[in-house]
């Protein structure tokens, strides 16, 4: 498999003990992190707490069924490439799993070379969408001016800050995103990196500082927007 996914992390959610163990044995060996999960909440419970590259689910599942499970996590707005595997082979379960969200759909039994190839796949794909055209070192806007490299900006008022390496981070990624909503997935993948989750507050709090720094009216912000329950939003420059 392709170095760039070495460290991809993958969730596992299949009940029948044997195949998962068989599964999370050879992705392993494919370099990728595993996280298992053995029913559709145990499912639920591990994407609200991580973040992932991928997801593998099995349909069948004790409770919450994979098909629910790929619906809440498309209604939440998280965009993770769900990899579907079922016994039920009809066109009309594929089409269902498909409508409902999932990127790909496997029937079992299946061939693990097929599948490894699909994961790898989905998870360059995804990653590819995900890495976004990056700004210089240097980036103006509003009589602001940020130094990503040095770590410091001269703000609107001609103030000189430091700069924390997680707020260059967040900065650099909300710009290069210019007036599109970054997702708290992807402000977690990207600047705390994998399965480190700080709340909502922490992301919050650092909006804030930015509104502090370079905004002339932090009250009406002009650049550093939260869009509510989806993430944050860098607009102008």
């Amino acid at each position: 498999m392709l170095k760039e996914n070495s460290k991809a992390n993958i969730l596992l959610v299949e009940d029948e003990e044997n195949l998962h163990e068989a599964l999370k044995l050879n992705l392993e060996l494919e370099g990728y992190e595993i996280t298992s999960a053995y029913d559709g909440t145990e499912a639920l419970k591990a994407i609200k707490d991580e973040y992932f590259d991928l997801i593998i689910m099995d349909v069948m599942l004790p409770g919450v069924d994979g098909i629910s499970v790929t619906e809440n996590i498309r209604l939440h707005n998280n965009e993770v490439p769900i990899l579907i595997l079922s016994a039920r082979t009809t066109s009309a379960d594929r089409i269902l799993g498909l409508k409902k969200g999932a990127d790909d759909y496997m029937a079992k039994p299946f061939n693990l070379e097929e599948l490894l190839l699909r994961v790898d796949k989905l998870i360059l794909k995804n990653k590819k969408l995900l890495d976004k055209e990056t700004v210089g070192d240097t980036y103006e806007f509003g009589n602001n001016k940020i130094d990503f490299k040095a770590q410091d900006a001269t703000c609107w008022n001609r103030q000189h800050i430091e700069l924390s390496k997680k707020e260059a981070m967040l900065l650099k990624l909300l710009i290069e995103n210019k007036n599109e909503v970054v997702t708290r997935e992807k402000i977690l993948q990207s600047v705390w990196g994998y399965n480190v989750y700080p709340t909502t507050r922490t992301i919050d709090n650092f909006i804030l500082n930015f509104r502090k720094y370079f905004e002339q009216d932090s009250r009406n912000p002009k650049y550093f927007h939260s869009v509510r329950g989806v993430g944050y939003k860098y607009t102008g420059g």
